[in-house]
């Protein structure tokens, strides 16, 4: 790492606010620093986890195998168009993908890779939701060892004039 760069972790998922997020990033904040940039995917168990509770912890061997076998392909492309993305942009990252639950898996990288800054998207869930579903973002805000930054994408307002 050069001399004044600062380590960088952009959380990425399949979700349209986190490519905004990843492309915010890239767009407004990269130019005007020196980073080592990080890109981090978790591929969620919680497809696993539904397929035991629904089946009363009984889920059949072939089940969990499609269950993962989808879940690389759905990370495959991901982790291809950030590639591209870095690629058209001639943007050096390390891109890292885990297993696992995806608030624990990013506060944990943060520490393992010493991130000074992460950057993920919002999902831009209302309270209800939040409360059922949790929030990754507002984990992160809480837990992580570094500044957060959270992007929210902006609402599309119909063109009304």
């Amino acid at each position: 790492m050069a001399e004044g760069e600062k380590k960088v972790m952009v959380a990425v998922d399949d979700s349209e606010c986190n490519r905004y997020a990843f492309e915010w990033f890239l767009e407004n904040l990269l130019p005007s620093l020196s980073t080592q940039l990080y890109v981090f995917h978790v591929e969620p168990l919680d497809n696993i986890s539904y397929a035991y509770a629904a089946s009363l912890g009984a889920a059949p061997p072939q089940l969990i195998e499609a269950l993962q076998d989808q879940q690389r392909k759905i990370t495959k492309v991901l982790v291809d168009k950030i590639k591209e993305i870095c690629t058209k942009r001639s943007i050096t990252a390390e891109i890292i993908t885990v297993r696992g639950e995806p608030k624990d898996a990013i506060c944990e990288a943060v520490e393992k890779y010493q991130i000074e800054l992460l950057v993920l998207g919002s999902h831009g869930r209302g309270a209800l939701q939040r409360a059922f579903l949790g929030s990754v973002s507002n984990y992160c805000v809480h837990h992580a060892k570094c500044p957060v930054l959270v992007v929210k994408k902006p609402k599309q307002t119909s063109g009304a004039s």
